[in-house]
């Protein structure tokens, strides 16, 4: 059997509306309530699994492999939003996106203050 990514929790101040902020963005389905949790399944049957967070949240990063079309969907729901945005993960590219091996990538932030991330080219493919 091959190793695969199942699925990891991330933490939200409210796991509802946070579930709902990126599945709407990212233009996917609907969450789902699974015991504590608010279920976001990306196209690789991966979950994003969004529990209420006991205290302060430590952010952490999520990225997203995604098609050039699907990448101008949702920057284009970014910008709509007036959503902050970046080239770089370290925030310092303030309103631009990256071609980083020859693909484009932009970080923003979710309501809880992860940073996420799309990209249309993974990481050393060019």
């Amino acid at each position: 059997m091959a190793v695969q990514l199942n699925h990891t929790i991330v933490q939200a101040a409210d796991s509802v509306r946070s579930s709902r902020f990126v599945a709407d963005l990212l233009g996917l389905g609907e969450p789902t309530p699974f015991g504590p949790f608010q279920v976001v399944t990306v196209d690789n049957d991966v979950n994003l699994d969004f529990v209420r967070a006991e205290g302060e949240i430590t952010p952490q990063h999520y990225a997203f492999l995604v098609s050039e079309d699907d990448f101008d969907a949702i920057f284009g729901r970014i910008r709509e939003r007036g959503l902050p945005h970046w080239a770089d993960p370290h925030h310092q590219r303030a309103g631009e996106i990256n071609t980083n091996d020859g693909g484009r990538g932009v970080y923003f932030e979710d309501l809880d203050g992860h940073n996420l991330e799309i990209l249309t080219r993974p990481y050393g493919s060019g």
